[in-house]
């Protein structure tokens, strides 16, 4: 049967969630899986958890494990990716610096500083997963679940021939909180959701034809259900449509909603609903100091759960049955938006079965959340660009684009913080070599200064003149 890689499987609960929706999947019976991490600490201790799990539950598959990327690839026919280069230590600078200059990130791994950082991280590692992959198992399907999502499937998509996919819980996630307002089920809602990835639109929402948007709206003009999701809920309102990110992640990803106390205090207040200052950070901190000292799956149950939310093993379970499966995954732009550009990374609805990926066509989006794609697309080029080639400088440009940076930061200050971030994270970012951010000096202007007269062209003397003739 399938051969199924694993690369990143020090990931304990992400790896542990996947595993076990693999294992409860009857269809992948038989199946080798093959956990691949960079060291044995905690790869150790998820291979005797899956070994556990398979033998008490009587499942009919193997399980192996390595540090080594190109044993774990050769003849697979999955290639399931959930990498963090740098850990939590390369994610405290993504978050600690730019807080040192005023870029206030809640969440931190989809664009601003902390995203095109981890971007860069990211980037080198999936190319020579890519290469490998080429070599080794060119017929398989790489599911990507390393974030930020749309800089990293970008990546993916420079790669000639690859077959991927990027593979996120937005969607889903998104789809219990409409159920729950709307008073439905998910399964009684027919919807065509489509954007970018942590930005996509639900285009439709419907219950046996009827269109369920009404009741939606009335919703977020209730306190009741707004306070729940502030920021989401300003940008339905103020935009026409629900989107599949949260407080915590949306209000990094404009500028309307982190640039000043008031602000924050306004739309992002509220611990328990994830939009308070470094809440991921701190979450991904304390937790790698709890498994520091304690094994979380030495007290997990080795029992089968029911299968998670995530879509991997429905993917695997459609392409080895041919039994189609419905999901909103990220792939290259090829035409499916076409008010987006092509080439860029776009999240849309995806059929698959035997005979692989089957992207549909969404045409344009409503033009006002396009535009609000676009204000993260432009980080998104820049910096996928600046981590393919090593360029600082298009680093630096594609963080001055970042909406909520700009509305924060000088030119000057973004330059500064970006230098910064680079010589602290330099040891996980090879493709930069020995490259520094570019100073820029300072131009001083002496008080009296006369600027150097040079002519005008029509219009501007117009202007000019008239200008004169008002200050008499």
């Amino acid at each position: 049967m399938a051969k199924v890689a694993i690369i990143g499987a020090g990931s304990l609960v992400f790896c542990k969630t996947l595993m076990n929706d693999f294992l409860a999947t009857p269809a992948l019976e038989g199946s080798e899986y093959s956990l691949m991490a960079l060291t044995n600490t905690r790869l150790d201790k998820m291979h005797s958890f899956v070994d556990r799990m398979i033998k008490d539950n009587g499942i009919n598959a193997t399980v192996t494990k390595t540090t080594d990327r190109r044993e774990a690839l050769r003849d697979a026919d999955y290639v399931v990716v959930m990498i963090q280069v740098g850990g939590v230590d390369a994610f405290q600078v993504d978050y600690e610096i730019p807080m040192k200059y005023g870029v206030d990130q809640c969440i931190g791994d989809t664009i601003g500083p902390g995203g095109v950082f981890r971007a860069a991280r990211h980037t080198w590692a999936l190319m020579e997963i890519a290469e490998d992959m080429r070599e080794l198992c060119p017929n398989a399907l790489l599911l990507n679940y390393a974030n930020p999502m749309a800089m990293c499937c970008w990546a993916l998509g420079t790669v000639e021939g690859l077959n991927f996919v990027g593979l996120c819980h937005g969607v889903q996630t998104t789809m219990d909180l409409i159920a729950s307002y709307t008073g439905y089920t998910k399964d009684e809602i027919d919807f065509t959701a489509a954007g970018i990835n942590h930005m996509g639109w639900f285009l439709r929402l419907e219950k046996d034809g009827e269109d369920l948007y009404p009741k939606l709206r009335e919703c977020f003009e209730k306190p009741e259900y707004y306070v729940n999701e502030k920021v989401r809920g300003e940008v339905f309102r103020h935009f026409g449509y629900f989107m599949t990110e949260s407080t915590g992640h949306l209000s990094e990803y404009l500028p309307y909603f982190r640039k000043s106390d008031e602000a924050l205090n306004r739309y992002c207040d509220e611990p328990s609903f994830g939009g308070e200052t470094g809440a991921y950070y701190t979450y991904c901190r304390d937790l790698a100091e709890k498994f520091a000292h304690t094994d979380p799956l030495s007290i997990e149950t080795t029992a089968l759960q029911p299968r998670s939310a995530e879509y991997a093993s429905h993917i695997l379970e459609a392409m080895e049955t041919g039994v189609p499966f419905r999901l909103n995954g990220n792939v290259r732009n090829d035409g499916y938006i076409t008010n987006l550009p092509n080439g860029c990374c776009v999240e849309v609805p995806i059929f698959v079965d035997r005979m692989g990926l089957h992207p549909t066509v969404v045409g344009d989006l409503p033009p006002q959340c396009a535009a609000l794609n676009m204000s993260n697309i432009n980080v998104q080029g820049l910096g996928t660009q600046a981590s393919l080639e090593g360029d600082t400088e298009l680093l630096v440009q594609s963080i001055a684009m970042d909406p909520l940076t700009a509305s924060k930061l000088t030119l000057r200050e973004i330059r500064e913080m970006v230098g910064e971030m680079l010589e602290a994270q330099r040891q996980w970012l090879p493709q930069f070599g020995g490259e520094s951010v570019k100073a820029m000096p300072t131009i001083s202007i002496p008080e009296n200064i006369e600027p150097v007269d040079v002519p005008l062209d029509p219009a501007l003397a117009i202007a000019n003149r008239f200008g004169k003739l008002a200050e008499a």
